[in-house]
Order: structure tokens, then C-alpha cells, then sequence
């Protein structure tokens, strides 16, 4: 048990047995009234977001939240097979839970598998990571650094909006949270 004083964002609340991770929160001290912290909540298992106020001081259920980097072996068809790193056992997540993770991850890659209760809630991948082009169309004579995109395949099946002066082959920056291209990466 916590007070709504204590909130932090990445914090996983259990509210009348729903999980809810705190994305952002205010405390907010009216003109009049007592104190109150304004939170945004999403929903770990369906991911709806909502806003809800608190009155400060109010307890609030921390749900016992277990973050273990693991390992992406492979996909069998019907799920996605991790490893953790320090004792070699292998869990398999549904597609359903990986979600838009699974436009990123590459075999062998680390992310961070998020558990309650010995129930898998969600992958987290880190803000961008570096994966090549495997297609693109040719980019025309007078392409600028600025200016349009095009659409690229990502080695992951993936595909991205990147500059016109990207290549098939070249390795790329790509944010995991919403699919923007960051950069070119030097090799």
C-alpha cells in the first residue's frame, strides 16, 4: 500500500482488480479545498488510457510489478519464446500481449518482460532501436535532406516513412513508441 503522494510514472496501480500504469500525474493544490493528484492511467492488459483524480493522502494498491530483462529467441507460430538471462528459463508470450513490439524485435535481441503474479503483462522494448532497410524504392536525382519520405521494409517485415535519400541496406534509427525514423546509423 502507497499514498497517492507517493505516485510515479511507470507506477502499476491495482484499482478494483484492474492493473493501471501510471503514465503521467499532478498534484494539483486548488484555491480552495483540499489537495488532489491528477493522474493518466492506462490499462496494462487492454491499454485504454484514462484520466482519474485522486484526493491526496488516499491509499492506493501498488501491484507487485516484476521487470526481468530477457532475451527473443524466436517465434513458433503461435507465440513469442523468451529467455531469462540469468536462469535460462524460457516463457512464451501471446502475440496479443507483445503487441507493436513485434514490428521491432529482431532473434536474439534483449527487452524487458514485465510479470505479476507469474502472469506475463506487457514487453517493453527500448525508446529506438537500429535495424536495416531490406527494401525501399530507388531515390530520384535531386532528392533533398528535407522534404518527402517513402516507405521502407524494415528487416523485421515492418514498414516505416523514411527520407528520400535512404537506400535499401542502410541501418536506421526507429523509435518503438510510434514508427518515426530517427536517423541514419554510421556503421
Amino acid at each position: 500500500m502507497a499514498t497517492t503522494n507517493d505516485l510515479k510514472n511507470g507506477m502499476v496501480l491495482n484499482l478494483d482488480g484492474q492493473l493501471w500504469q501510471v503514465i503521467w500525474f499532478q498534484h494539483h493544490k486548488p484555491g480552495k479545498g483540499g489537495a488532489v493528484v491528477r493522474t493518466k492511467l492506462k490499462n496494462v492488459e487492454s491499454g485504454k488510457t484514462v484520466d482519474k483524480t485522486f484526493n491526496a493522502d488516499v491509499k492506493v494498491d501498488v501491484a507487485n510489478v516484476d521487470k526481468r530483462t530477457m532475451q527473443y529467441l524466436y517465434n513458433d507460430g503461435t507465440s513469442y519464446v523468451f529467455m531469462d538471462t540469468g536462469t535460462y528459463d524460457q516463457i512464451e508470450v501471446g502475440p496479443e500481449i507483445v503487441g507493436d513490439a513485434k514490428n521491432f524485435m529482431l532473434e536474439n535481441q534483449e527487452a524487458i518482460v514485465a510479470t505479476n503474479d507469474g502472469r506475463v503483462l506487457y514487453i517493453e522494448l527500448p525508446a529506438s532501436v537500429e535495424l536495416e532497410i531490406t527494401y525501399t524504392e530507388p531515390g530520384l536525382q535531386g532528392d533533398r535532406s528535407t522534404g518527402g519520405t517513402k516507405p521502407a521494409t524494415l528487416e523485421t517485415g515492418h514498414t516505416i516513412n523514411v527520407p528520400l535519400f535512404i537506400t535499401t541496406g542502410e541501418r536506421v534509427k526507429v523509435d518503438t513508441r510510434d514508427s518515426s525514423y530517427l536517423g541514419r546509423v554510421s556503421s
